[in-house]
C-alpha cells in the first residue's frame, strides 16, 4: 500500500510541471489566428517591400532608395508629408475643441450618440467621399453655386477642390471625427476634485484649462495628432479621385507603379517608397506609444 502512495506521489510529481506547462500555454492558443493574419498580411508583405527596395538588376542595390529619395519622387514625399500636417493638426484642434464642448454639456446620450456617428464618419472615404465633396464643393458643387449667387465665387478667387487645400478639407471629415473619438474619453478622465481644486484656490476655469488639464491632456494630443498624420498619409482612394495625377503623393505615386507605370531601371522605385511609408509609420508609432504611456502615467 505504502509502496503504491509513493508510486502515485511521484507521478504526481512528474505530471504537475507538464500540466503547469500546458496551463501557461493553453491562452496562447487564442493568440494562433491573429499571429497568423499578422504574418500573413504584414510581416511577409513587409519583409516583400524590404527585400525588393535593396534589390537591383544585378542584386542588392541601393539604385531603387536613390531613386525614391530624388526628383519627383522626393518632391511627392514633401508634398505628402506637408498636406498630412496641415489635415492633421486642423484636425486635432476643431477635434479637441469639439470634444471638450461635447464633454461639457454633460449628457451620457450625447456621448453615445457622438461616439457613434464619428466612429462611422471615421471610416468613410473613397470614391463615395470624393463624389460627395465634387457634389458640394466642385466647380458646379450646390455650396460654389450658392456662393456665387451671393456674389463671391471661391473659384474665381484662387480656390480649388483639387488641390492641397482642398484635400485638407475633404481630410476633415474622416480625421476629425477620429480626433474626437480619441479625445472625448481623455476630457471625460479629468477628475472633478482637480478643477474645484483649481477654483477653492482661487483660480478661473481658464486657469483650470491652461495649468492643469492642458498638461494633462497633451500627451493624448500628441498621441491623437500623430494617429491623424499617418492616416492622412496613407489615404489612397480619396486623394485618387479628387487629385490623381494633379497632386503628386506616395500613395498615388506607389498605385502608378504597381499600376506598371514604370520606366528603366525603376521597377523597383515602388518597394522603396513603400519602404519609406514603412519607416515613417513605425516612427509615429514609437512617439505614439510614448505618447501613451506618459498619458497613463498621468491618468493614475
Amino acid at each position: 500500500m505504502a509502496n503504491g502512495l509513493a508510486v502515485a506521489s511521484t507521478t504526481t510529481r512528474a505530471a504537475s510541471p507538464t500540466a503547469a506547462r500546458v496551463a501557461r500555454l493553453t491562452p496562447l492558443v487564442g493568440l494562433v489566428p491573429m499571429i497568423a493574419y499578422l504574418a500573413i498580411f504584414l510581416v511577409v508583405p513587409a519583409a516583400g517591400v524590404l527585400e525588393g527596395a535593396f534589390t537591383g538588376a544585378h542584386g542588392v542595390s541601393l539604385a531603387a532608395l536613390k531613386g525614391a529619395t530624388s526628383g519627383a519622387f522626393l518632391h511627392a514625399l514633401v508634398v505628402s508629408v506637408e498636406l498630412s500636417a496641415t489635415a492633421s493638426v486642423v484636425a486635432a484642434v476643431l477635434g479637441t475643441a469639439a470634444a471638450a464642448a461635447i464633454v461639457s454639456l454633460g449628457s451620457e446620450r450625447l456621448n453615445r450618440i457622438t461616439a457613434s456617428v464619428a466612429a462611422v464618419l471615421a471610416n468613410t472615404g473613397g470614391v463615395p467621399l470624393a463624389f460627395a465633396f465634387v457634389a458640394t464643393l466642385g466647380n458646379f458643387g450646390v455650396v460654389t453655386l450658392a456662393l456665387a449667387h451671393l456674389g463671391f465665387d471661391p473659384y474665381a478667387h484662387g480656390f480649388t477642390l483639387y488641390s492641397v487645400t482642398g484635400l485638407v478639407i475633404v481630410y476633415q471629415y474622416f480625421l476629425l471625427p477620429l480626433m474626437v473619438l480619441i479625445m472625448v474619453p481623455a476630457i471625460r478622465g479629468l477628475r472633478r476634485e482637480w478643477s474645484e481644486a483649481t477654483w477653492t484656490l482661487g483660480g478661473r476655469p481658464s486657469h483650470f484649462w491652461r495649468h492643469v488639464a492642458a498638461p494633462l491632456l497633451a500627451p493624448t494630443v500628441l498621441a491623437g495628432l500623430l494617429v491623424l498624420f499617418a492616416d492622412a498619409f496613407a489615404a489612397y482612394a480619396t486623394a485618387a479621385a479628387l487629385a490623381g495625377g494633379v497632386i503628386p503623393l506616395i500613395p498615388l505615386e506607389i498605385g502608378n507603379l504597381i499600376d506598371g507605370n514604370v520606366v528603366a531601371n525603376q521597377a523597383n522605385v515602388g518597394d522603396a517608397l513603400g519602404l519609406e511609408m514603412i519607416v515613417l509609420v513605425a516612427l509615429v508609432s514609437v512617439v505614439y506609444a510614448l505618447a501613451q504611456r506618459r498619458q497613463t502615467r498621468w491618468a493614475r
